[in-house]
């Protein structure tokens, strides 16, 4: 399999605000997204080694969807976490800087898509989820 992926921002809010909102299904789903067509309907999020979690994605206008989910392997809380997803693993990292929250997700890359085109879906649904964050 190719190297892993990663994709950074920095948040402009605290640590365990900037944890809650990456975690919490009611957060979510009101970031959860590359672009503005589409959305997220629900999440569930079982926060535990061996709990699920799982995001509804869908086109807005019900063209196209699916169901990403994951199986956590390894959580430090207000730290990272790790998880499995298809037989692919992804780590999210979170670090307090002096005046904003560094959010570092590194993933193990499909094969069907170029891995310029993954990085830059995950990067927009991070930049969402920081624009998301500084918003609220």
């Amino acid at each position: 399999m190719s190297e892993k992926i990663t994709v950074i921002a920095n948040v402009n809010a605290g640590l365990k605000k900037v944890w809650n909102c990456y975690t919490s299904p009611e957060h979510i789903t009101q970031w959860n997204f590359a672009d503005p067509s589409w959305h997220c309907p629900n999440a569930e999020n079982d926060m535990q080694i061996g709990g699920r979690y799982k995001a509804r994605m869908e086109a807005r206008d019900g063209s196209f969807g699916f169901d990403f989910e994951a199986v956590y392997t390894d959580i430090i809380k207000e730290k990272e976490f790790s998880y499995e997803f298809g037989g692919r693993f992804a780590t999210v990292k979170f670090k307090q800087l002096p005046a904003q929250t560094e959010v570092i997700v590194r993933f193990d890359p499909e094969t069907e898509n170029p891995v310029e085109m993954q990085k830059n879906g995950w990067q927009s649904i991070l930049n969402n989820f920081k624009k998301y964050v500084e918003s609220n």
